[in-house]
């Protein structure tokens, strides 16, 4: 652990995961040299099979963990199907760990907008350059798509593409884990019956 680690030992008295949660990115920012928001994203297939993937978190609140994707892409597409998912945190630097679970609803329209005009244009114009998850010819084919939309919202504002959209996870699990000497870390979880529920906490083994 780095000497210059955040005070840890008072953590598993917290009663509150979401203030927790908020104590901890910060921490996170101010020690992780990039995207201390990048949290994994699971979701499972028509199969059952699991998915993950590396994703930037946009928003964390009383409502819950917001993200924002393509709705047609394979997350978009399993989410739709199967409306929950996993997302893990992970801070090397800290020696620290968040896995939260819940249920998927779908941002508002107005919420999806706000943030993509936050965007840099030219991300603005991947979104509509590139059919995620999809197959791709070439990186030649991605560069002339990228041209033709450059091109296309040459003279204005690029507008959010309709299949692009966000997602908020209502968590009913929420799990802190702190690395500790010879594995033996801390590790508290707070669960609740449904999303808008009171929490219970309980402490666990390494």
């Amino acid at each position: 652990m780095d000497d210059n680690a955040p005070e840890t030992k008072d953590f598993t008295t917290a009663d509150d995961p979401l203030a927790l949660f908020r104590r901890w990115l910060t921490e996170a920012a101010a020690a992780e040299p990039i995207d201390p928001e990048a949290m994994v994203v699971a979701t499972v297939d028509a199969d059952g099979l699991p998915n993950a993937r590396m994703i930037l978190l946009k928003g964390a609140d009383e409502g819950g963990f917001v993200f924002y994707t393509n709705c047609e892409s394979a997350k978009g597409l399993e989410l739709a199907a199967s409306p929950k998912a996993a997302l893990l945190f992970y801070w090397k630097s800290l020696g620290r760990q968040i896995r939260i679970r819940g249920a998927i609803e779908p941002a508002t329209e107005a919420e999806a907008d706000a943030y993509f005009a936050t965007r840099h244009p030219m991300s603005r114009i991947g979104a509509w350059a590139s059919s995620q998850s999809r197959p791709l010819a070439s990186r030649a084919a991605l560069k002339e798509a990228v041209k033709r939309y450059a091109a296309q919202f040459a003279d204005g504002e690029v507008p959010r593409p309709a299949y692009w959209r966000g997602y908020r996870l209502r968590p009913v699990e929420i799990e802190f884990w702190q690395s500790g000497e010879f594995r033996l870390h801390d590790r508290i979880v707070f669960r609740r019956a449904s999303p808008s529920g009171a929490w219970t906490k309980t402490r666990l083994c390494p």
